[in-house]
């Protein structure tokens, strides 16, 4: 069985797996990472929304051959250390979660869209494609626009 090796939420892994193997059955069943979740298999849902090199894909739909020496995050990596990411802060302030099965694909969602699009109009929150059967959309609306806000409060890191 062929070894693939990538970046994890920031640390390096290694993990045997079929080449074809998608991405998101090695996270979940090898790699012991629950937080991207399974809904439909085929990128609609976007449950199990993570990012691979800093851009949001869907894990159930990338082999995992295709991730060698990339950086892939999940929800698990995106707070630093204790400290909360400002999306994931919004979304407790906001209340949005009411059963949770898709919001770690939604946060994930939001923090890229706030990364390519710091203040986001509602056009550009609508075109999240997420899907949450709990219909909690007008709170995600509402996060999105607080971590926005809240992003755009905090200083700017000096230049390296």
């Amino acid at each position: 069985m062929p070894t693939h090796t990538f970046v994890l939420n920031g640390q390096p892994v290694s993990v045997d797996a079929p080449d074809d193997m998608p991405l998101l059955w090695v996270l979940r069943d090898k790699l012991g990472v629950t937080g991207p979740k399974y809904g439909c298999g085929v990128g609609v849902c976007r449950a199990c929304t993570s990012h691979l090199d800093g851009e949001e894909f869907q894990p159930c739909t990338v082999a995992v051959k295709d991730c060698a020496g990339r950086q892939v995050t999940t929800i698990e990596g995106l707070a630093d250390g204790d400290t909360l990411h400002p999306v994931q802060e919004a979304w407790l302030a906001c209340d949005v979660a009411q059963c949770g099965f898709c919001q770690p694909g939604q946060i994930m969602t939001a923090a890229a869209l706030l990364r390519r699009t710091p203040s986001p109009t509602d056009a550009d929150i609508d075109q999240i494609q997420n899907i949450c059967r709990c219909g909690t959309y007008p709170r995600i609306r509402e996060a999105i626009k607080q971590a926005a806000a809240t992003s755009a409060r905090q200083p700017t890191p000096p230049a390296s």
